[in-house]
Order: structure tokens, then sequence, then C-alpha cells
């Protein structure tokens, strides 16, 4: 604030950091200043939708990490995490399903984000970078990896990146008309989605049975056989990008309006959403690496996140929260429905999918009726 200036009624300044972070409660918007260049804004709705939406992700993973085959109650569970309990109790669930949970919320959270990110660059609910093709990018890039290198996160994580990256510039290159245009890159995505898929398919049928199996079963999605040395370099790559969204500020709102409305408040459209593309394909390569390319989590929760915040357009904060809810509640299904058989956890999202697009089809029917 500048000297002078009068604090406006509902406004709360936080001291001990020389006037560089303050929060601001207006009727309708709440807004955290983190420094001179960057602040987040929200509406009071979309503040407690995403709250909500954590809270809910939370009690998923407080159940997932009481069930199995060493069942523990949710008073049990809060007692493991805080380091206290019976030491049986704190290895099966700090030790063996923890890890689970972190990249299940942390995976759902990336991929809801990267959804956002895409819907609202293309301004179309079919814009996600499952549909675009990068997932499969990415799937192509760790296939490679997997053959000609091996598997370990930080050799599968580069190689989804790359993957990621070089297809979304394909995307780009042959979109490139007169400007990218929402419905065009969404066209050619889907062209270089179904090419890459046949490239996948050429790989595993290429490769030796056990690497095939393993390639076909972590190709549907999957949170199996993961522990603790995933989270960290995981947690670390999600938390930097998540930070590097945030350090863009509302600039993904006003490419929402149009690439003439936001060059008229002085965005620049082409560098920004190059920006945004490269941090999109970034997320989504992170999760692709963690758990494999888990299809609809990125198309759904963006839509229902939007529903429930109700807000103008795509809020990235609700979606990531919706994200991480479906994600860890999937999983949960994953591992319950059939038990003790453990399903990937792409194919509960896909069967989610196709009841999420009936209750789109009935929608529409009932609008146009």
């Amino acid at each position: 604030m500048k000297p002078g200036t009068a604090t406006k009624p509902g406004t709360a300044t936080k001291a001990g950091t020389a006037g560089r972070r303050s929060v601001d409660f207006g009727r309708s918007s709440l807004v955290l200043r983190l420094g001179p260049a960057v602040s987040v804004r929200a509406g009071v709705r979309t503040a407690v939708t995403s709250l909500v939406l954590l809270l809910a992700a939370a009690g998923v993973a407080v159940v997932a990490l009481g069930s199995g085959e060493f069942p523990a109650t949710p008073a049990e569970v809060l007692q493991a995490l805080a380091g206290e309990g019976s030491r049986a109790v704190r290895l099966v669930v700090v030790e063996w399903r923890l890890p689970r949970v972190l990249l299940a919320l942390l995976a759902g959270a990336a991929m809801g984000l990267s959804g956002a990110i895409f819907q609202a660059l293309t301004r179309n609910p079919l814009g996600s970078p499952d549909v675009l093709g990068f997932s499969t990018g990415a799937y192509t890039g760790v296939l490679v990896c997997v053959v000609f290198v091996g598997r370990g996160y930080p050799q599968t994580a580069t190689a989804a990146l790359i993957g990621g990256i070089a297809t979304a510039a394909l995307v780009y290159v042959l979109s490139l008309r007169r400007g990218v245009q929402g419905f065009r890159l969404i066209i050619v995505g889907i062209a270089v989605s179904a090419l890459l898929s046949s490239v996948n398919q050429w790989f595993i049928i290429k490769v030796d049975l056990q690497t095939a199996v393993s390639a076909t079963i972590w190709g549907k999605g999957t949170l199996n056989g993961l522990g603790w040395p995933q989270v960290t370099p995981a947690a670390v790559a999600i938390g930097l990008l998540c930070l590097a969204v945030l350090a863009l500020g509302r600039k993904l709102q006003m490419l929402e309006l149009g690439d003439d409305a936001a060059a008229a408040v002085g965005v620049a459209v082409e560098r920004t959403r190059l920006a945004y593309l490269a941090l999109g394909v970034a997320l989504i390569a992170a999760a692709t690496a963690v758990a494999g390319p888990i299809s609809f989590v990125a198309l759904a929760a963006p839509q229902l996140a939007h529903r429930l915040a109700r807000t103008a357009g795509i809020a990235l904060a609700p979606s990531a929260a919706m994200g991480a809810l479906l994600l860890m509640a999937s999983d949960y299904a994953a591992q319950r429905v059939f038990a003790p058989t453990q399903l990937p956890v792409g194919v509960v999202t896909v069967s989610l999918g196709g009841l999420y697009f009936v209750w789109l089809l009935v929608r529409q029917a009932r609008r146009r009726a």
C-alpha cells in the first residue's frame, strides 16, 4: 500500500513483510498478493469450492489409507500420520500406502490443472491434453525410453516431457494458420493422437513379451507398485509447475476473451499462449511419467469444477482440486471394487468418462427439449 492511502473497509494487510504480501477480503472476492507483480484473485465461491473439494479428496485419502488386507480405522490412520499409534499401523499406512495416495493426489491435480489450461486456451470443453494427443505423445516418449534406455522415474519423466513437448510443437505448427484457433487445434490434435497410438502399438508389438505386458498395463494408467522414490521428484516437479502457472497471473482469463480483447489490454498473445502451452504439456507429462496416460480426468475435472464454482470461465484452483478428488476416488475404486484383484486406475476413469458423456448427452437433449 502506498503511504497516505486509506485502508478500505474489509481489507486486512499482513505485517512483517514490508507490504509485499497482503490479503484483501471484498464482498465477492479474495486477493492474495505475493509480491509487487504477483497476485492471486479468487471469488469467495471459487475459494470455498476449492476448499470443499480438497477436503473431500483428503477424506477419500484417509479411507483409502485404512482399507486393504490390513484394515485401520480413520482414527488409527490419523494417529499413524501424526507419528503415533502402533508400529504395525504406521508401517502399513505411512510406508506402504501413503506414497500411492500422495501420487494420486499430485497426479490428479496436475491433470486437472493441465486440462483447465488447454480448455481455456482452446475455449472448448473438448480441449484436454488426452484429446489433443499430448498424453499420447508423452506415452510415446516413455515407450521409446523403456525400449532403448530403461525404466526409472528420472528417465521416464524426461522422456515423457520430450514426447509431450514434441507432440505439442507438431500440433501447434500444423494448426498455425492465420493464428491458432481452438477448433483447428482440437482436430489436428485428434489426428496426431491417432497416429501416435498406432506408433505406440507398433512399439509394443516389437518389444519382448515381458516389456510388452508391462508397457500395456502401464499404458492404461496405473498407480500400482509406486513408492516413496517417486513421490519427491513428482512433488517437486508438479509444485514448481504450479508456481509457474501462478506467476503468470490472470492472463489465461484474458486469453479466454479472445485474442483481440487480450491484445487490447496489453497481453502478448502468442508468447503468453506458448507459455501456457508449455506449462500444460509439462504438467500432463509429469503426471504421465508417474501413472501413465490416464484418460478422462483432465477432460472432466475443469467442467465439473466450473459447474460447481459457477465461474465465468475455467477456474484453475477448483479444476486442480477436482482432478485430485477424481483420481483419488478412482484409484480407491480400482483397488477395492474387485478386491483382492487391483485394476489399473485408467480402467475406472475410462468407465467414469463414459458415464460422464452419457450425462452430457442427456443434459444437452433436455436443453433442446
